[in-house]
C-alpha cells in the first residue's frame, strides 16, 4: 500500500472514493497519494482532488469529474444540466499554487522538481484524437484507462522536456511535513490562564459594590481566604480614598508583597497614588528610625529589633510627626503579620488616631509568623467568601485548610500534580518539574518555585543582590522565580512548584503548607513526602491533591 493521508477521508461523491482506492491498489509502496488537499494563493483557493507523489518520476495534482463529461467545443460540461465545468483550469491552478507553497516550506530542500496536472474522468470516454491547446489527450484518464492509473499518471512528469530532477524518498517525506504546515498554534496553556485571568477580573471588579456600601464606615476588617481578591480590594479602597482626597498609608509587612503593591501604584494616575505605599518597617526608616540589622540574618538580637524595638521608635517618632506628614487613613493588607507592639505606630500616625480610616484586610489561616496581634480598636468585620484567584482544581485542594466556607468561582485547568520524594531530595526534583513545564509551553516568567524549608540555592544566590535587586527578579519576564513560602504571601504565579523540603513538622507547617498550594493561580506542582503533606494537611488534603495511601 502506498501512504494515503488523510486516515479517514471524507469523500463527496462515489467518484471520488472509486479513484481512490484504485490509486490504493496500484501506487507502489513508496509512493503516497494525499485526497482533498486546499491551498491559497494571492489569487484564489484551490483544491487539488488528488496530490499523486510517484518516487522516481514527480508529483502530479489529479482532479476528478465524475458522471457525464464532454466539451462542447468552447467549454466543458457536465451532467444533466450541461454545468460548464473548468477540471483543466482547476488542476494547473492546484498545482502551481500547491507547488509554489511547498518549495517556500523551510523544509523543502529539493528545489524545483518535476510537477504536472491531469484530470481524471471516470465515468466518460474521449477520443484517441481528442486533443484542445491546454489539454492534450495524454492528460486525460478516462474510464477505459483506470487500469492503467500508475502508468499513465508516471508518463506525464517522466516525459516532461525540462532538466529537473526526479522525485525522492527524501522530496516524498518532506512534501509530507510541508503539507502539515508550521508555527501552528498549539494548545495554549498560557492563552487558557489569560482567559481565567479575564474571567478573575471581572468578578473581583463586582466586589467594588463591597467597597461602596462601606464609604460611610471608616474602620473596618475585610477578612477572606485565598484568592479571595483582598488585596486587589485593599489597593483600590486606597485608590479610592486617596481620590477623594485624604492622604493615605498603604500598608504589608513583606518585600515581595511592597513590591508588588509599590508597580501596581506606579502604574495609576498621580492624584490616585496613596502618599505611602510600601513595608511597615520602611515608613518607621522614612522617619527617621534606625536602620537595624540584616533581617536575613535570623537572631536574637535581630528580632528584638524588629519586633520590639523598631515599633517602639516608630510609635515614638509617629507622636511627633508634622501634622503634614500624617495620615487621614490607614490601609493594611496582610494584617495577620502584623504583631500587637506594630499598632501603636499605625494609630499614633494618624490625624486623629480615635476617629481616623482604618482598614485591615487579614486571613488568619495564613498566620505563618509567631505574631498575635490584633487591632486594639473596634473594626466591623466584613467576610469574603469566594474564591476567584485560582482554578477550582487548585481551590479544592486548599480548600479544608481555609477555616471558613469558600465558593469556588474561578476558571478550569490542569489537575493539582503531587510528585512523591523524599525531603532532602524536594529541591532537585521541583527542579525537573520546572523543565517539564517549559516543555509543556509555560514562560519562565509564569513560574516560581517555593520552598517551605531551606531556601532554594538560586534564591540565596539571587538575594545577594539585596532587597530590592531580589525582588527585582520576581518581574524579570526570562526567569524562573525562587522564593520561600514565608516571603511569597499575598503574591501568585500561574504556575507554582512546591518544595516540601522540611525534614519534620514545624510550628506553622501547616499555615506554611496552605499558603505555598494557594500561591498557583492555574497549575500547582507539589514534591514531597506522601506523608509528610497526611501529617500537616490532614487526609482530606493529601487525597485531594493525589498523595498515594500509605503501604
Amino acid at each position: 500500500m502506498p501512504q494515503m493521508s488523510p486516515d479517514d477521508p471524507r469523500f463527496v461523491n462515489a467518484t471520488e472514493e472509486t479513484v481512490w482506492n484504485l490509486l490504493g491498489d496500484q501506487l507502489l509502496d513508496e509512493d503516497a497519494v494525499i485526497f482533498g488537499q486546499r491551498v491559497t494563493d494571492h489569487v484564489k483557493d484551490h483544491e487539488a482532488d488528488f496530490v499523486v507523489a510517484i518516487e522516481g518520476a514527480g508529483i502530479v495534482c489529479l482532479e476528478v469529474k465524475g458522471g457525464e463529461v464532454w466539451h462542447d467545443g468552447e467549454y466543458w460540461r457536465q451532467g444533466k444540466t450541461a454545468k460548464r465545468i473548468e477540471p483543466v483550469e482547476q488542476a494547473r491552478g492546484a498545482c502551481y499554487a500547491l507547488r509554489e507553497y511547498v518549495e517556500s516550506h523551510p523544509a523543502w530542500t529539493q528545489g524545483r522538481l518535476r510537477w504536472d496536472h491531469m484530470v481524471v474522468f471516470p465515468h466518460a470516454e474521449i477520443a484517441d484524437d481528442f486533443a484542445l491547446p491546454d489539454c492534450p489527450r495524454w492528460k486525460i484518464i478516462d474510464r477505459t484507462q483506470l487500469d492503467q492509473l500508475l502508468p499513465l499518471i508516471r508518463r506525464v512528469p517522466l516525459t516532461k522536456k525540462q532538466d529537473h530532477p526526479y522525485l525522492t524518498a527524501t522530496g516524498i517525506e518532506q512534501l509530507h511535513t510541508a503539507l502539515q504546515g508550521r508555527g501552528l498554534p498549539q494548545r495554549d496553556v498560557v492563552a487558557r490562564s489569560m482567559e481565567n485571568e479575564s474571567a478573575a477580573d471581572l468578578i473581583t471588579e463586582q466586589q467594588n459594590a463591597l467597597l461602596g456600601a462601606i464609604r460611610l464606615i471608616n474602620r473596618v476588617e475585610v477578612r477572606g481566604g485565598a484568592g479571595s481578591g483582598k488585596t486587589y480590594l485593599a489597593l483600590e479602597q486606597a485608590r479610592r480614598l486617596t481620590r477623594a482626597g485624604q492622604r493615605v498609608a498603604l500598608v504589608c509587612y513583606s518585600h515581595g508583597l511592597a513590591s508588588y503593591l509599590g508597580r501596581v501604584v506606579a502604574q495609576w494616575g498621580y492624584r490616585d497614588r496613596p502618599a505611602y505605599v510600601g513595608e511597615f518597617h520602611q515608613l518607621g526608616i522614612e522617619w527617621g528610625a534606625a536602620e537595624g540589622p540584616d533581617e536575613s540574618i535570623r537572631t536574637s538580637d535581630a528580632a528584638q529589633f524588629w519586633e520590639d524595638e523598631l515599633p517602639r521608635q516608630m510609635a515614638e517618632l509617629a507622636e511627633n510627626l508634622d501634622p503634614a506628614d500624617r495620615f487621614d487613613a490607614i490601609v493594611i493588607d496582610e494584617a495577620q503579620d502584623f504583631a500587637d507592639a506594630w499598632w501603636r505606630p499605625m494609630l499614633a500616625c494618624l490625624n486623629d488616631p480615635d476617629e481616623d480610616g482604618i482598614y485591615v484586610f487579614s486571613d488568619e489561616a495564613q498566620r505563618v509568623f509567631d505574631r498575635h496581634g490584633t487591632p486594639p480598636v473596634s473594626l466591623v468585620p466584613l467576610v469574603l467568601d469566594h474564591n476567584m484567584r485560582n482554578t477550582r482544581q487548585i481551590a479544592t485542594v486548599f480548600k479544608p485548610l481555609v477555616g471558613q466556607r469558600m465558593r469556588l468561582r474561578g476558571g478550569d485547568g490542569p489537575e493539582a500534580r503531587f510528585v512523591a520524594c523524599a525531603p532532602g531530595d524536594a529541591v532537585v526534583t521541583a527542579d525537573d518539574q520546572v523543565d517539564l513545564l517549559l516543555d509543556d509551553g509555560w514562560r519562565p516568567e509564569d513560574i516560581a518555585l517555593l520552598t517551605t524549608g531551606s531556601r532554594h540555592p538560586e534564591q540565596v544566590s539571587r538575594q545577594e543582590l539585596g532587597p530590592a535587586g531580589y525582588w527585582d527578579t520576581f518581574w524579570d519576564d526570562e526567569q524562573v522565580f525562587y522564593g520561600h513560602v514565608l516571603g511569597f504571601k499575598g503574591l501568585e504565579r500561574r504556575v507554582v512548584v512546591l518544595a516540601l523540603n522540611e525534614h519534620e513538622p514545624q510550628e506553622r507547617s501547616t499555615e506554611r503548607l496552605y499558603v505555598g498550594l494557594s500561591r498557583a493561580r492555574d497549575q500547582l506542582v507539589v514534591c514531597g513526602d506522601p506523608e509528610f503533606v497526611r501529617q500537616i494537611g490532614g487526609d482530606e488534603v493529601a487525597a485531594r491533591l493525589g498523595v498515594p495511601g500509605p503501604e
